[in-house]
């Protein structure tokens, strides 16, 4: 009986969609980002990344690396502070956001 409520409980957690996050509250967050990513996450700067088209999931853990303080890249010095401030909720709408965007 054990072993069948955990299989039911296991079944419920894979069909429950992950929070996708809000791309329209996303947009309204990253005014700030633009400065160096640009205005459509399309970066006019050589050393910063684009983020128009990123995979969502790869953007929240990068967000969430660099908030944490794990992240220890050359940007670390920058992101880290910018990240800071932002709850799970904004990371995953600013990836959302970026990863709905065209290349």
């Amino acid at each position: 009986m054990k072993l069948l409520f955990a299989s039911l409980a296991a079944a419920s957690l894979l069909a429950t969609p992950a929070f996708a996050g809000d791309a329209a509250a996303g947009k309204a967050k990253a005014a700030v980002c633009a400065a160096c990513h640009g205005a459509e996450g399309k970066a006019s700067i050589a050393t910063y990344p684009h983020l128009a088209g990123q995979n969502a999931e790869y953007l929240k853990l990068a967000m969430k690396a660099y908030k944490n303080g794990q992240r220890k890249g050359a940007q670390a010095s920058i992101m880290t502070p910018m990240m800071a401030p932002l709850s799970d909720e904004d990371i995953d709408n600013l990836a959302a956001y970026y990863a709905s965007l065209h290349r």
